[in-house]
């Protein structure tokens, strides 16, 4: 790692460029500088904080009785089951830890990442496909009253969607969580629930799908508390 830029010019360095366009501006003043940074950083979470505020007025309702019906399944021995890909991969294991090690003397609820085991993803991968490493877990480790729920910032990826096949089929509760519009995710008929975080920036997206989870979280420990 030489810390140093891309190329003038290269697709690296205009990406770089509209994302940060203070540090290519040739400028040596040094608060003007820091000035561009403040702003950028100002705009940034006020994207944030205007997505959560529209997930959250638009899916109140559907958040609770996602968590409701989450709830229930816990209560009759149910697990979560986490997966997604890249980036998102963190974020369903970040969810089944939430779940599962919530800390300061709240509930614990079995959960599991099933992206989490570099053993089992390398060996389908190689030996039948990417296609499969979710799905073929969900078919050996999933019961009727566990939870499946698929993290995507598409909401496209095939693995992710052969998975929620196979969880709707065996009778888990199935929810998506996703990005943009929701990708080919808002084409399945038989999926429980979809959240989405309607953005077009990848880091926005993953952002409001951090609020997303931890609102199931907290909802379904509520309703846990309701019915005893």
């Amino acid at each position: 790692m030489t810390g140093r830029r891309p190329p003038e010019g290269s697709p690296a360095t205009a990406e770089m460029e509209s994302l940060y366009p203070f540090l290519y501006a040739g400028e040596s003043d040094l608060d003007r500088v820091m000035e561009e940074v403040r702003r950028s950083t100002v705009a940034k979470a006020r994207e944030i904080v205007d997505l959560r505020r529209v997930v959250c007025e638009r899916d109140a309702g559907k958040l609770w009785a996602c968590a409701r019906e989450m709830a229930g399944r816990f209560a009759t021995g149910g697990r979560l089951l986490t997966f997604g890909n890249g980036g998102s991969s963190t974020d369903a294991q970040e969810m089944a830890t939430l779940f599962l090690n919530p800390g300061a003397g709240a509930r614990p609820l079995p959960a599991f990442g099933l992206a989490s085991d570099t053993a089992v993803l390398t060996a389908l991968s190689n030996d039948v496909g990417v296609e499969v490493i979710f799905s073929r877990q969900v078919a050996a480790f999933g019961r009727r009253q566990d939870i499946a729920v698929a993290l995507s910032t598409s909401g496209s990826s095939e693995n992710l969607l052969r998975a929620l096949a196979e969880a709707s089929h065996r009778g888990l509760l199935t929810i998506g969580i996703a990005g943009y519009d929701g990708g080919k995710m808002a084409e399945l008929a038989d999926l429980d629930y979809l959240f989405v975080a309607p953005s077009g920036s990848v880091h926005r997206i993953q952002e409001a799908q951090t609020t997303i989870y931890h609102t199931l979280w907290e909802l379904t420990l509520m309703a846990l508390a309701e019915g005893g």
